[in-house]
């Protein structure tokens, strides 16, 4: 008997970014299952809404088991019309709107986009700002303007920098810059003299050799560059950098992005700037 599959929908009013993260942030509890997601942004209007149910009510029907349905919908009627369709729905905001409802005795004020981004709002322009400035600082193209970073992440190349950066970019508002740390550096045998300045501000990525050789074989199979004997030393070399320099460092084998950033906030204490 294969796996069970279930279809999943992370509806919103606007771009169901908050549904579909905290909705597969639980559905990863249940590894068993099959997950078919489906992502439905813009649900503002009744005739969106219809559309949205006969989506759902056709999957259901396809499976032979209610779809489960994720939804950060404000609007209390555009709401109602959802969940009245054949669906296991879980909202995630009327529950928890309700219950601050009741605690602070003032009825919530649902109107629609209040619970997103405005493109004018202070919070939507760091958030850019700081997605352009992680663009500008990848990969080492740039180092001059590492003055103005909240972090410089270091470590060999394919070891995640760039989204490690870009996420803490979009989602936290961070100015993070990445430099590689290269073959040319390691045969140096020293912290290379442009991260010298900026030294307070590195924070290192390590990976296992096996993840490495993994990553590294999907962009250039068979390679020196992706070698079980390269990537080893390289990492030995880079693990030793990080230590004689005092510099704070993670393993990332094993992480989504998600964690990654969650836990370099943590670990080196850094203020998001938005979030």
């Amino acid at each position: 008997m294969g796996i069970p599959y279930r279809s999943v929908f992370f509806i919103s009013d606007g771009t169901a970014i908050t549904a579909e993260t905290l909705g597969r942030s639980i559905l990863s509890q249940f590894s068993g299952i099959n997950f078919e997601p489906r992502v439905i942004p813009y649900v503002d209007s009744p005739e969106r809404a219809q559309n949205a149910i006969e989506q759902i009510n056709a999957a259901t029907l396809a499976d032979g088991a209610q779809a489960l349905v994720f939804d950060t919908l404000v609007d209390p009627e555009i709401r109602a019309m959802v969940n009245s369709a054949n669906a296991f729905n879980l909202d995630i905001y009327e529950g928890l709107i309700g219950r601050i409802s009741s605690e602070l005795g003032v009825e919530p004020d649902p109107h629609q986009g209040q619970a997103h981004d405005s493109v004018d709002s202070d919070t939507y322009k760091s958030r850019i700002d700081a997605v352009h400035f992680a663009l500008d600082n990848d990969d080492g193209a740039r180092t001059r303007h590492y003055d103005m970073a909240d972090v410089v992440l270091v470590g060999v190349s394919r070891s995640g920098k760039t989204p490690t950066s870009l996420y803490l970019a979009l989602r936290f508002g961070i100015r993070a810059a990445n430099y590689p740390i290269t073959e040319e550096d390691i045969d140096y045998h020293k912290l290379p003299k442009v991260l010298l300045p900026h030294k307070d501000k590195l924070f290192g990525l390590e990976i296992s050799p096996q993840r490495l050789v993994a990553i590294r074989n999907e962009r250039k199979a068979n390679s020196r560059y992706a070698s079980v004997d390269q990537c080893r030393r390289e990492l030995k070399a880079v693990r030793n950098m990080y230590e004689d320099n005092q510099i704070p460092f993670l393993d990332v084998s094993e992480m989504s992005i998600e964690e990654i950033a969650t836990r370099i906030l943590q670990m080196t204490g850094m203020k998001r700037r938005i979030g």
